[in-house]
């Protein structure tokens, strides 16, 4: 155990700032375990991060190098002398150091155990990695939105990496689900039971009648307008932190409700998650996976939008 590779940012920047680094292989303390990581997961909020954009950032500006990724999924190496949870050699997978340490995109992180829940025996590691951000804020947005059985729900971006999950999530409560998303991701769409809406049409967000409750993934403009979606005292959570004010108080001038969302770690939720994705109740859609060298590519990629499902890094086996 002597190489512990990491993919820093050693200043805000493009793509091409992630920068292989080599650190000591961390310690755990007393609640701790030291991971293996054989998986993390790439989110919307490495690259705003590494672009110097948002709260993490602005946390880390003066501790660069800052290595991203809030996303893992490994093997528990070694035990903090008060950590009882895990045993060496269990799989796990997390959502770890948010908002502000990540430290995912490493072989070697270690992470409190009580923000960590158990990979079932089947599910890839890439899986398992690609899960615990995007799930954890699809289901705490259906949450927030109070979304019920027979609820109209109006999901944006709904094929991608949270969205396809918030389609899912919100199939299995019953509620009548439809998403916005390209053409070329409406049968993707309507394999998980939701009907597409494509956002290019000119009156896209009022061409399917009134809805109860708008998850608004997006943000900006496109969230402005999908406001028109809405019925008079209809629900809207929006995600997309930069934009979140903007949204929310349109939508209060509206009449409608609104609200703001910041996810947070849920143990009880991630494993719930997992045991689904292992019963077969949940399917995780990868766009690709990528070695940890070619992180830059999967920033390129997230960036460019548009995609469908999850970006994931495989660490290089220790």
């Amino acid at each position: 155990m002597s190489n512990n590779v990491s993919l820093a940012i050693p200043q805000f920047g493009g793509p091409e700032v992630l920068t292989a680094v080599n650190r000591p292989i961390p310690s755990p303390s007393e609640e701790q375990v030291l991971i293996q990581v054989k998986a993390a997961g790439v989110n919307p909020i490495d690259a705003k991060t590494r672009a110097g954009l948002g709260w993490a950032a602005e946390h880390n500006q003066d501790k660069l190098p800052w290595v991203p990724g809030y996303d893992v999924a490994g093997v528990v190496v070694a035990n903090g002398t008060n950590e009882s949870k895990f045993d060496v050699g269990d799989r796990v997978a997390g959502m770890i150091g948010f908002p502000t340490e990540g430290g995912g995109y490493s072989q070697y992180v270690v992470a409190d155990a009580g923000l960590l829940s158990t990979v079932p025996p089947s599910v890839p590691m890439v899986d398992a990695a690609a899960l615990p951000l995007a799930g954890l804020t699809a289901w705490q947005a259906l949450e927030h939105a109070q979304l019920r059985a027979d609820d109209k729900v109006l999901i944006l971006a709904g094929a991608g990496g949270v969205g396809h999950l918030a389609v899912q999530l919100a199939v299995r409560t019953g509620a009548n689900v439809y998403a916005t998303a390209s053409p070329s991701n409406h049968d993707f769409l309507r394999q998980l039971d939701a009907k597409p809406v494509d956002y290019h049409q000119t009156h896209w967000a009022t061409a399917h009648g009134e809805f109860d409750v708008l998850i608004d993934l997006v943000g900006g403009e496109t969230g402005i307008d999908a406001l028109a979606s809405l019925r008079t005292g209809g629900r809207v959570v929006t995600v997309p932190t930069n934009t979140r004010d903007m949204i929310t108080s349109a939508a209060t001038e509206r009449g409608l409700k609104a609200t703001g969302m910041l996810v947070e770690p849920n143990t009880w939720q991630t494993q719930r998650l997992l045991d689904m994705l292992y019963q077969g109740d949940l399917r995780i859609d990868i766009a690709a996976v990528y070695p940890l060298a070619e992180a830059a590519q999967a920033h390129v990629a997230l960036e460019e939008g548009h995609t469908r499902g999850k970006r994931v890094l495989e660490m290089p086996s220790a």
